[in-house]
């Protein structure tokens, strides 16, 4: 049976985030010059001093933020030539928590057509490649569908790669898990307003029940507003997301991928999400002999690595993912 989480509105949500500048040699990162409506996002270059040819997203997921993922951008940015990598906040995330033009529903296919309408404000080419972690994977899933529907307008390009980071494609049953991402949503939303400190939420969450290093990435979550600490996410329209994470099912899409497209699937070793079914399904479909122009699904297993991938083991990920976008011409 499927539960749904349900919202607790708080007072004083109101977010105040800050850009942040790090030093860069090489790769170059630059911050987001945005208009009100667009998504924020951090850029990291292959060469300072060269065009880039070819571009990836990257989404994070629940919760996160584009600036998870600088340091694993830095490293693959520096083993291509000719990349750019655009680190997104998506919808109610990071700095994009800010902008109020990013009106509900706060679903999958919103967060997906923000990329859409982040590419066509700018005057960008679309992305060669779409990178997403968990529920950032079900965007990345729903932006291709999107663009093969034709969704986004006749211009819009696929992708030639998707990759989906340990992110199930079909709908998340309740019942199948251990909830701990229920617990910890429902544990924030009776949290008081005004965190005192990071110690503070840390020693908090440890007292129920959560481990350490879960209680301390929620930490880092938390950002500096005068004498206060405010949360980087809008977390009222995270859960809305979330919910729609579990809903949502992209298997029609694994089964038939457009023509052309290849949808790589990568599953952490370590990872609690999935279920025998899913596993075996997926590795028949990319059994599945096809034509060159064919879209293709392709099945890889991240070795030593729990569900947070770019951080239990970045090499092994950049070792799988990095001879693939090399490939592409």
């Amino acid at each position: 049976m499927s539960r749904t989480l349900s919202l607790v509105t708080k007072p004083g949500s109101k977010l105040l985030n800050r850009f942040l500048i790090l030093p860069g040699p090489n790769p170059i990162l630059h911050q987001s010059s945005r208009t009100l409506e667009t998504l924020a996002f951090e850029e990291v270059l292959s060469s300072p001093d060269k065009p880039y040819t070819y571009t990836a997203f990257i989404l994070h997921g629940l919760l996160g933020s584009g600036r998870n993922w600088r340091s694993f951008s830095r490293s693959f940015a520096s083993s291509l030539s000719g990349w750019r990598m655009v680190m997104v906040d998506l919808r109610n995330h990071g700095k994009s928590a800010e902008i109020t033009g990013l009106s509900p529903p706060h679903t999958i296919g919103s967060a997906a057509r923000d990329l859409a309408d982040l590419v066509k404000s700018k005057g960008w080419d679309w992305p060669d490649v779409v990178i997403g972690h968990s529920l950032g994977g079900k965007v990345a899933l729903d932006f291709a569908r999107s663009c093969a529907r034709g969704d986004y307008g006749e211009h819009a390009c696929l992708p030639k790669q998707l990759w989906v980071l340990d992110s199930v494609p079909g709908k998340v049953d309740p019942e199948e898990s251990d909830g701990e991402v229920e617990q910890v949503l429902q544990t924030l939303q009776c949290l008081p307003s005004s965190i005192p400190s990071r110690k503070w939420l840390v020693d908090h969450m440890m007292k129920h029940g959560f481990s350490k290093a879960l209680s301390e990435w929620i930490g880092s979550n938390l950002k500096r507003s005068g004498d206060q600490e405010t949360w980087a996410f809008n977390l009222e329209g995270a859960i809305q997301m979330f919910n729609s994470y579990r809903e949502t099912d992209y298997w029609s899409l694994l089964d038939e991928p457009p023509k052309g497209m290849e949808i790589a699937i990568v599953r952490a070793e370590n990872s609690d999400r999935w279920m025998q079914d899913t596993i075996q399904r997926i590795q028949r479909l990319a059994a599945k002999r096809v034509d060159e122009a064919d879209g293709k699904v392709s099945y890889h297993v991240l070795s030593k690595s729990g569900h947070w991938v770019h951080v239990d083991n970045p090499k092994g990920l950049l070792q799988i993912v990095t001879p693939k976008l090399a490939s592409i011409t």
